[in-house]
């Protein structure tokens, strides 16, 4: 970077920056469905009823994650408001921290070079799969920043003995397994190997700091379990086999099921361009020339953990978000060997990969208007990226800087910024498509329908509670996604909002919510033996898939 800044004035700068592209119209679409919405509407729940150890999703407990993200989703409401934003702003400042978390670990990794931990922190903040983990909530950017937080305390520590490190380390571990229970532990003890692994490090003696530390990850991290396991003795079953075991062994648990290679293809895909500069050099480098502790960070941070969770059978692409502080790492340290005039040929390509992409943003009104793409794109959504491609070409045109690394990291926020500006408009023309339910909380109300009974057929749609702030009832007429845990319900309440249809005891229930004039929402069609439920409305109004009959 040019020389009258310090990288560290430029690492905040980026931060700055980054956080005002993510912030910038942030609620102008609203939870979508089925994760997000999911932790919306808990965390507007957990809010509401204020309990805090019981979760619930549409009335009935669940205790499918450790209660730290729905916390931390109700503190997000009750600060900026219950909606959208207020959903998301958390999140977004997890991951500016974990921005600046790769900075730490890259001035430990790189001996103090404040340059290259500025690079990968740069790097790490313009991978599209960080993006995406700050504007979908669940519980992976929380737990890769505190699974970071972990890893800086204890490299911290055994660099040069900060006590403080140490105690980050356990409170950080505390609160992953608080957030996601033992994955938590995955970055953090590849680390502490990866530190020793054939380092020849002096091992650090066991000190009463670290029995504090091991105090402070029970209180901490096993209080919540070990409160509902005193509650209810069959919880310890619940969490350790149905939620552990079962989770990781058997893809049908919860419907995630994806083929072995999921991760090797969504992880490079994901994390373009620089995966593709990373890959060519970790592949055409001599083995033998890579420094021990660079091995073992491709080693220990990215390859096992990649291969850990592509065993599971469970899988989604936020799954492996702690490999990618690694993958940052590890590309600052390939591309910093390579002279400027390797990296420039590197750059043309990024800044045409970029332009691209953006280009093709700029073209998608005109794309959706004569195919039939089934999107929707106004005029007005090509103007930010086209304007993201201007300030590219006239930043890099008259900017002075002759050296490449620097060209290629503003070209890179650059196109971040641009990217999140643009999508966002498309996100919220397209709600309905990306399985949001705003418009159809609009609907509603827009009908003044708000104050009947809303009925949804066979989905689970926590989206809409939490865009009306009503829990409507769901008719389960075979949707395996709507069957819902019930053991640890305390009354049988729960069935004024959960009716199974095939249960000839619940339809003395169904008959009295249909004569209440309801709202029903169905997506796609009817079975046709449930037809006669038809005639019980005289209007209906379709709304993307969902059509809303009134």
């Amino acid at each position: 970077m040019p020389a009258p800044l310090t990288s560290r004035t430029w690492l905040w700068l980026f931060v700055l920056v980054l956080g005002v592209a993510f912030l910038v119209g942030i609620g102008s679409w609203g939870p979508l469905e089925s994760s997000e919405a999911r932790y919306a509407e808990i965390g507007r729940e957990m809010l509401v009823g204020q309990d805090w150890l019981h979760p619930r999703l549409l009335g009935i407990q669940h205790f499918h994650k450790p209660p730290l993200t729905y916390w931390l989703t109700a503190a997000g409401l009750a600060l900026f408001g219950p909606n959208a934003a207020g959903v998301r702003i958390l999140p977004v400042l997890a991951v500016l921290l974990q921005v600046l978390l790769v900075y730490g670990l890259g001035q430990l990794l790189f001996q103090g070079d404040r340059a290259r931990a500025l690079a990968a922190a740069i790097i790490y903040g313009t991978l599209p799969v960080v993006l995406i983990s700050a504007l979908n909530v669940t519980t992976d950017a929380y737990l890769a920043t505190l699974e970071l937080a972990a890893t800086y305390g204890i490299l911290r520590y055994y660099h040069d003995g900060r006590r403080w490190g140490l105690y980050l380390f356990w409170v950080g571990l505390a609160l992953a397994f608080l957030t996601k229970g033992p994955v938590g532990f995955v970055l953090p003890l590849m680390a502490v190997i990866g530190f020793y692994f054939r380092q020849k490090q002096t091992r650090r003696p066991f000190t009463i700091h670290h029995a504090v530390g091991i105090v402070l990850f029970v209180l901490l991290g096993l209080s919540w379990y070990l409160y509902l396991i005193i509650e209810n003795p069959a919880f310890l079953r619940y969490f350790l086999f149905e939620h552990t075991v079962e989770r990781f062994a058997n893809a049908a648990t919860f419907n995630r099921a994806k083929p072995w290679w999921f991760y090797v293809v969504l992880a490079p895909a994901t994390s373009l361009p620089w995966a593709a500069a990373l890959l060519v050099y970790a592949i055409r480098t001599r083995w033998a020339s890579v420094p021990q502790q660079w091995r073992n960070v491709l080693i220990f941070w990215v390859l096992l953990p990649l291969v850990f969770f592509s065993i599971s059978k469970s899988k989604l692409l936020l799954y492996v978000l702690p490999i990618f502080p690694g993958v940052a790492l590890l590309t600052v340290y390939y591309l910093g060997r390579l002279t400027d005039g390797v990296l420039y040929r590197w750059y043309v390509g990024f800044v045409a990969f970029y332009g691209a992409v953006l280009a093709a943003l700029c073209m998608l009104p005109v794309v959706v208007t004569v195919t039939d793409v089934p999107l929707q794109a106004s005029p007005f959504s090509a103007i930010w990226p086209a304007a993201g491609i201007l300030v590219m070409i006239l930043t890099l045109t008259l900017w002075s800087q002759i050296r490449i690394a620097p060209r290629i990291l503003v070209a890179s926020v650059l196109f971040t910024v641009s990217l999140l500006i643009s999508v966002k408009p498309l996100m919220q023309q397209n709600e309905l498509d990306f399985n949001g339910a705003r418009p159809l909380a609009h609907f509603i109300k827009q009908r003044h329908l708000e104050n009947r009974k809303v009925l949804v057929y066979n989905e689970l749609l926590p989206a809409l509670a939490f865009e009306t702030g009503r829990i409507p009832v769901s008719l389960n007429d075979g949707n395996h996604n709507l069957d819902r845990e019930t053991q640890f319900e305390p009354s049988a309440a729960w069935r004024n909002t959960l009716i199974y249809l095939n249960d000839a005891k619940q339809q003395d229930a169904v008959n009295q919510l249909f004569a209440q004039h309801p709202v029903l929402l169905v997506k796609g069609a009817l079975k046709p033996e449930r037809q006669w439920m038809l005639r019980s409305f005289t209007q209906h109004q379709h709304l993307g898939k969902w059509t809303v009959y009134y």
